[in-house]
């Protein structure tokens, strides 16, 4: 699978009403890869995963997962989300929420035996198996999002989407986890929206800067003149502590003219 693309947009424009957010993306992911996607808050970043899981639909141009309309390849594709909500109360424990991966496959009767071998070496994977059966609410940050890991990969998905991976976890965790990604890469391609090149620059691939166009360039060529040009405007890179973020330099200095707009496209 590594000379295949596994993710292909075809000069891909995108607007929520009258509000374009995407326009003439085009780019492809190469299997095997880990793409870190960058860039401002409102640039079009979850859209692009969106996108490419058939939850929306193109304005204009096309996109394409292993040669197929995305909502054909549903079965190849992984998905954690940037947002867990749930009842810290509910008593579910950690291989059941990992069994939730496989709910499509089980809409009739009870999980099977090899559903229950496959959330083991989901869990295996991640390095979560001695929590098997460890209330999900009981584990830390770090730990739940390797859970919700484990349940993308449950499945057995070539393809790996994450929105904000590490957004609620320590520092520590943050490396553990895209290490994990790292490794994962050696059977499957992942795509991970990321405030923290500093931290994600040592595993990925490729990066892409998404901010209403997009280009993706490899990681061993990046210099943040390049990241910069990529990302068609001035970005500004803060180092702070162990933690390097890249950000749109004018949010920390006025309210954004699109205000309600971006914050809206966020939360898709």
């Amino acid at each position: 699978m590594s000379n295949e693309t596994v993710l292909q947009f075809e000069d891909v424009c995108f607007a929520y009403e009258q509000d374009e957010v995407l326009h003439n993306v085009s780019l492809k992911v190469p299997g095997r890869s880990l793409v870190a996607v960058v860039g401002p808050n409102g640039g079009g970043k979850s859209t692009m995963l969106k996108l490419a899981l058939g939850l929306l639909r193109p304005s204009l141009g096309r996109v394409r997962v292993f040669g197929q309309k995305p909502e054909h390849a549903r079965g190849r594709v992984g998905y954690v989300p940037q947002h867990l909500q749930f009842d810290h109360t509910f008593p579910v424990n950690v291989i059941e929420v990992v069994l939730m991966g496989r709910v499509e496959r089980n809409l009739v009767g009870p999980y099977r035996a090899s559903d229950r071998d496959a959330a083991m070496r989901a869990l295996k994977r991640v390095n979560l198996a001695h929590l098997a059966t460890r209330g999900f609410p009981d584990l830390s940050g770090g730990e739940r999002q390797r859970v919700l890991i484990a349940q993308a990969l449950v499945c057995d998905p070539d393809l790996l989407l994450l929105d904000e991976p590490t957004a609620n976890v320590d520092s520590s965790s943050e490396q553990e986890i895209y290490e994990l990604l790292h490794r994962l890469t050696e059977r499957m391609s992942i795509v991970a929206v990321s405030h923290n090149l500093h931290v994600v620059s040592r595993q990925a691939s490729h990066v892409a800067c998404v901010n209403r166009t997009a280009s993706m360039v490899p990681m061993a060529s990046l210099t943040e003149e390049k990241l910069q040009a990529v990302c068609h405007g001035p970005i500004a890179i803060l180092q702070h502590e162990e933690t390097c973020h890249v950000i749109d330099p004018s949010a920390a200095m006025q309210t954004p003219h699109r205000g309600s707009a971006e914050s809206t496209e966020d939360k898709r």
